[in-house]
This record gives structure tokens, sequence and C-alpha cells, in this order.
């Protein structure tokens, strides 16, 4: 923490008036107070400007009080000065060293503090007819001002670190709250690629297949446009769930799991797909790894359908509790004759479900294969 008090020290507020105002009076009153008991107490001596020099010193001390809020140091150290001639400025020497303490450094109030002494010692010294009980009351007024000045300065450093820490934590929940809603939103696009992208490409694939084979059968039409009708439908459906449950928490999404793939597959087969799916998993998976075992069958399953149109695709997933669950889906080279359906841009499934992946500590992997194919495979750890 920096050595100053965090007050600023420029324009005085009204309570700061109030209070200089205060001890200006007070080191004021101690002057006229002093200067008429040293006029009743004895005959001015000779020359006359001799006896009105400490006067004039302690009466420019109390005036100098209205400084010490922008020079307490050098202040005090006239004041020191002053006391070395005079004790009619010792209130406002008491002041100054109070604002030494409270607005500078520890180790430069002990240097102000211990100059400060020069003044009662010099009236031991300089004044053999005083005992030491005006010497030691003088060194315990002015310590115990600058202890009052030092308990005062960390009082008012540990309000601002407070203050400060406060502040840190306000920021900290602010970004917190923003990074909970980023990755809310996050989630939410992941599951709105997730459930209408499936969906989304049965329209695009079998639109398509309408409009390049003019010459279709009526069986075929039929067919492609009760997939598409169906598709429509259900993609209208995940959308309505996804937009209802955007004012809910994320957890309460209604995710899809593992046992949820023969659906997915058969699906598929019904679009005109030729899918084999192999299951070897020993039994019912956690909920979070079926879930993401299930958006990368269903990623996989999206892709052979637009990049290698007519392929056959084969899913494998097997697993158990102490080996971990694999999911593979290996599609081959399109049918001749077909083309990958157009894309505008390109596609972030597989970012979503390598994101998905690695939040659940586990492995991925896509290649090409040797026959024209592609295989997308992963290993998710059997965890809940």
């Amino acid at each position: 923490m920096n050595a100053s008090v965090p007050r600023p020290e420029g324009r005085r507020r009204p309570r700061d008036w109030l209070v200089d105002s205060g001890l200006f009076l007070l080191a004021g009153g101690y002057w006229l107070l002093a200067t008429g008991a040293d006029l009743t107490a004895a005959s001015p001596p000779e020359p006359a400007w001799l006896f009105a020099l400490p006067e004039i010193a302690g009466a420019l001390g109390c005036v100098g009080l209205w400084l010490r809020r922008r020079w307490p140091v050098a202040l005090a150290t006239a004041l020191t000065a002053v006391g070395v001639l005079t004790d009619l400025a010792a209130i406002a020497l008491v002041v100054a060293l109070f604002t030494v303490a409270v607005r500078r450094s520890p180790r430069t109030t002990a240097i102000v503090f211990a100059g400060s002494l020069l003044a009662p010692l010099s009236h031991l010294v300089l004044r053999p007819g005083h005992d030491l009980v005006p010497f030691l009351f003088g060194i315990v007024v002015l310590g115990g001002v600058v202890g009052w000045g030092l308990f005062v300065r960390h009082r008012q450093q540990l309000m601002q670190a407070l203050r400060d820490r406060a502040v840190r934590a306000e920021t900290e929940a602010r970004l917190r709250a923003e990074q909970a809603q980023h990755h809310a939103r996050e989630e939410i696009a992941r599951e709105m690629h997730d459930l209408l992208g499936h969906r989304l490409s049965l329209l695009s694939v079998h639109a398509g297949a309408l409009e390049f084979c003019p010459d279709a059968s009526p069986e075929e039409v039929n067919r492609a446009a009760r997939v598409i009708r169906e598709s429509a439908h259900q993609a209208l459906q995940d959308l309505r769930e996804v937009l209802g449950v955007l004012r809910a928490p994320v957890g309460e999404l209604p995710l899809p799991t593992l046992v949820d793939v023969p659906v997915l597959v058969a699906e598929s087969g019904r679009a005109g797909m030729r899918v084999d799916l192999s299951t070897d998993v020993s039994e019912p998976a956690p909920q979070g790894v079926g879930r993401t075992a299930y958006r990368i069958v269903q990623e996989g399953l999206t892709n052979a359908r637009k990049h290698a149109p007519g392929a056959e695709v084969r899913v494998r997933l097997a697993g158990a509790p102490d080996h971990g669950l694999t999911v593979e889906v290996h599609n081959d080279a399109p049918a001749a004759g077909r083309e990958p359906v157009a894309t505008l841009t390109p596609g972030q499934g597989l970012v979503g479900v390598a994101e998905r992946v690695t939040l659940a500590n586990g492995r991925l992997s896509h290649e090409p294969t040797t026959d024209g194919g592609w295989r997308l495979s992963a290993w998710l750890p059997w965890q809940p």
C-alpha cells in the first residue's frame, strides 16, 4: 500500500474547514493565554524586539496550521525550530506532529518525532531552572500524539483496504456472472446445433434429391416428402424445446443419453441411410458419458449424410466400468454418382464434439480411411 493516506490532499471539504478552524482557534487561544502570562510575569527586556520575537514566531506557527495538510513535514520542522525558541507554539507543534503521523510514512514520522524532541530538550538545557517534569511531560505528550496519529493512519489504511477488497469482490462477482452467462450461451448454442443440425441435414439431403432427380418415381417422391415433413416437424419440436428452456437453467435442457442411440440410428435408416449399429455395453453408462456418446454418434451420422451420401455407415459402441466407453462412427466412400451436400459455411459440429470430449476427460480422433471413407472415434472414461 502507498505510504501516504489514501485520502487526497486537494481542496478541503466542509468538514476539513471546520476541523482546521477549530485547531487554529485552539492553538491561537493557547498563544494568547501564554503571551498574556508572559506580559504579566516580567517586564519586557531591552531591546523590545527581542521580547516580541517569540510572540511573533508563535503567532506565525499558529497561522501555519492552515498549511498542515499540504506540507505537514515542513510545518512540523519549522514549528520544532520555533519550539526551541519559545513554547508559545506548543499546540501548533502537537497538531503538526499528528498530521505527519496520519499523512506520511512511519519512517518519516519517526524522523520528525525525533527532531521534535529538541523543543522540550532545549528548555531543559537552555533554562537551568526547569526541572525534569516539564521535559518528561512534553515527551509523553508528543509521543502520545504520534502514537494516536499512527493508529488513525492504520485505521484509514485498513478501511481503504476493505473498500478496495469490496470493489474487487464486486468486480470478480460480476466477471463470474458474465462468465457463467457466456458458458450458458455456449451450452445452449451447442444444444441447438446438435438438436437441429441432424434434422436440418435430413431436410437438405432429401430436398436436394427432389431437386436433382425430377424423374424420380412417385414412391420415391412420397418417401422423400414424408421424411422432409417428419424432419421439419421434429425440428420444430426441438426448436420449441430449446426456446422453452432459455428461461430455465441449462441443466434442465432435454438431453438424450446412450439409450437413445438406437432411436437415432433407426431415424437415419428411415431417412434412407444404411446404418449398422453394434452395441457391446455391459451396463447402463453414466448420464454425462452417455450424453456425450450420443452427440458423437449424432455428429458422425450428420457428417456422413452430408459428405458421403449413399455410403454405408457403421456405428460401434463398446464399454464397461473398468475400460471406459468407446464410440466409433465409420462411413465408406460416397456412393457412385452421389455428390456431397454443399454447405455455405464450414460446420462447427466437430469443434463442439471435441469440447464435449475434452470436458469429459476423454480422447477424440477423426481421420480419413484408406477406402475413401471417414472414421470418427472417441474414448470416454466411465465416470459420473
